[in-house]
């Protein structure tokens, strides 16, 4: 696989997966076909990154690849991930701002890779997922439900995550 077919599956991968571990946490009305719908949009783009109908010499496709300054924006976002993780659910004892963390911190280290790969749309995906966080977090500390939580900071990035890779 090329470097920027690579990059739009971990892309779409870590998007099904925000789905899929936050879409149950939503009525089954809504949860269940958001994730068949997630699981059909990770398998229609794999197959169209197979046949070639996905250009990756786009955008999307990255100057540099996994490099030293890769790894750096990576090992920022998971030192700032799990510090955070463990305040809040240690010091603040406030569980239900883990989730929105993660998407800010996630939606934060698009910035970064933006910065490394030269790829400015990254911008605007690390906005929006970083608002997602930002708006979770803002939830959690007014006391919302779960199920509101995990639908505007788990399956809106999740969705974000999916479209971009598609895009």
């Amino acid at each position: 696989m090329a470097r920027g077919q690579i990059n739009r599956v971990i892309g779409a991968l870590f998007g099904l997966i925000f789905i899929e571990a936050n879409a149950g946490a939503l009525p089954s009305s809504a949860g269940i076909p958001l994730r068949v719908l997630a699981i059909g949009a990770f398998l229609v783009l794999l197959v169209a990154l197979r046949r070639g109908h996905l250009s990756t010499q786009t955008t999307h496709a990255p100057q540099q690849g996994f490099g030293r300054r890769y790894w750096a924006v990576v090992v920022i976002e998971a030192v700032a991930g799990l510090t955070g993780i463990v305040l809040i659910n240690g010091l603040l004892q406030a569980p239900l701002a883990t989730l929105p963390w993660i998407a800010f911190v996630v939606g934060l280290h698009f910035f970064g890779l933006a910065a490394v790969w030269r790829m400015s749309a990254l911008v605007w995906l690390g906005a929006a997922m970083s608002a997602c966080g930002v708006a979770g977090l803002a939830l959690a500390a007014w006391g919302s439900s779960a199920v509101i939580i995990a639908a505007v900071a788990g399956v809106a990035p999740g969705a974000l995550l999916l479209g971009s890779a598609a895009a």
